[in-house]
């Protein structure tokens, strides 16, 4: 197994952020929706963003790649689209993507015609149930083995109502409204209980309205009423930075050295945006300025985070509040197990291993704060953010960090050991047996 040897060190520096993956997901799926062509620039061609170019282009549009003419070491996607869904390849391959995955199924129900659904890793077993009970009342034949993928469907949605769970993924929300819209007739998604991730839902909204579709909505998002036979229109836009990658480096400001972080859209939609105020309140500076967020350490205290509208920012918060003198405690996080490792359990895990304090509990963790961390070797669950959460807490230990598995931040950031090394990481990648 390769491994990748990381040589404590200062990190500082400046940074020009990843662009938002959740956002370029919705974005490209907008416009296999809309008929025409439309281009999407700042895209950063990680495993997830091919596994839902692949799901377009498997659904009738064309995806082309083109360097981009505005953003350095960026892509322009090209996605011409007849604006209507029709299967040309009866298999869609999700590689390990959660969003491609529960997006796609409801989209790919505006045709009756077959299609199966695969993938690898963990997402073969993450929980497609809500689908499973739902959409089998709404025209949709829907098989799975014993719960698991592959996913076979058949069968044309049908307006209606949709009653959902506001604890489980948002992700089956969003795919839902950008179903919806498109159906014969007029629908409704009604919500019950608390609604986590409700950022996401926003940005689902947003990206549809970008592309001309609208959904009516109540004020605390319980209530959608989507109006049928709408028509998404083809547009050209560039997708803002990544609040949820930008998190790794804001908690490197706040627990190592200045980082200068470029890219970012500071009045962004995304729930992940939250990482300032939890930077801040932890003791970190921050201050904008010509569109670049600056982030310094300050004098660290300990934090509560309730982690049910930010759960991908867990990892990061996680490595900071291990430094907090006295005791932190992320909450509201259960849904972390079904990720792409068990996070809880593996944050838990590696960072003791480098000397943290940290208690596992069923929705969350209680971290006793420490002054440093210790060198180790660790294992990065083949999850994208622990191993991101590992690299950052290699800024405060006192020996090497050996992360075995550093090639899972291909999932959403392949370049992050390149901006990891531009901000003063010492790397040196090793085989192991």
């Amino acid at each position: 197994m390769r491994s990748l040897r990381i040589e404590p060190a200062k990190l500082t520096g400046r940074i020009f952020i990843q662009p938002s993956k959740s956002m370029a997901h919705r974005l490209m799926l907008c416009a296999l929706l809309a008929k025409g062509t439309s281009e999407i620039d700042n895209v950063v061609l990680s495993d997830d963003i091919k596994a839902t170019m692949q799901a377009c282009e498997a659904l009738g549009a064309s995806v082309m790649i083109e360097d981009s003419p505005v953003f350095d070491c960026r892509k322009r996607v090209v996605i011409s689209s007849p604006g209507d869904i029709r299967v040309v390849r009866p298999v869609i391959d999700c590689i390990e993507s959660g969003t491609t995955a529960r997006l796609v199924i409801p989209i790919s129900r505006l045709c009756a015609d077959p299609v199966t659904l695969t993938g690898k890793g963990r997402l073969v077993t993450r929980p497609f149930d809500i689908y499973k009970r739902l959409l089998p009342g709404k025209g949709v034949n829907f098989t799975d083995e014993n719960g698991k993928m592959p996913i076979r469907l058949e069968g044309r949605l049908r307006p209606g109502e949709y009653d959902l769970r506001g604890d489980v993924s948002s992700q089956f929300i969003s795919g839902l409204l950008m179903a919806l819209p498109f159906l014969d007739g007029d629908s409704e998604i009604r919500i019950s209980g608390p609604l986590e991730s409700r950022p996401y839902v926003g940005m689902t909204i947003d990206a549809l309205e970008r592309f001309g579709i609208s959904i009516g909505h109540s004020h605390d998002f319980r209530l959608f009423k989507i109006q049928g036979k709408q028509k998404a229109a083809a547009c050209s836009l560039a997708v803002e930075g990544d609040w949820s990658q930008a998190a790794f480096f804001c908690v490197l400001g706040a627990i190592s050295g200045e980082v200068a972080i470029e890219g970012l859209n500071e009045a962004s939609l995304q729930g992940d945006r939250i990482i300032l105020d939890i930077v801040r309140d932890m003791g970190a500076r921050t201050v904008w300025g010509q569109g670049t967020l600056l982030v310094n350490p300050g004098t660290l205290k300990s934090v509560q985070v309730d982690a049910s509208q930010c759960p991908d920012l867990v990892p990061a918060v996680a490595v900071a509040a291990a430094l907090c003198p006295g005791v932190s405690a992320i909450t509201n996080a259960k849904r972390l197990r079904l990720k792409e490792s068990d996070r809880l359990r593996a944050v838990c895990s590696e960072l003791n291993k480098l000397g943290a304090r940290i208690v596992e509990r069923q929705d969350g963790l209680v971290i006793h704060g420490v002054n440093h961390f210790t060198g180790a070797s660790v294992d990065g669950w083949n999850d994208h953010r622990i191993v991101m959460a590992l690299a950052i807490a290699s800024s405060r230990t006192m020996g090497p960090v050996e992360i075995s598995g550093f090639e899972a931040v291909s999932k959403s950031y392949p370049e992050f050991w390149q901006d990891f090394k531009l901000l003063g990481g010492k790397v040196d990648e090793q085989h192991m047996g």
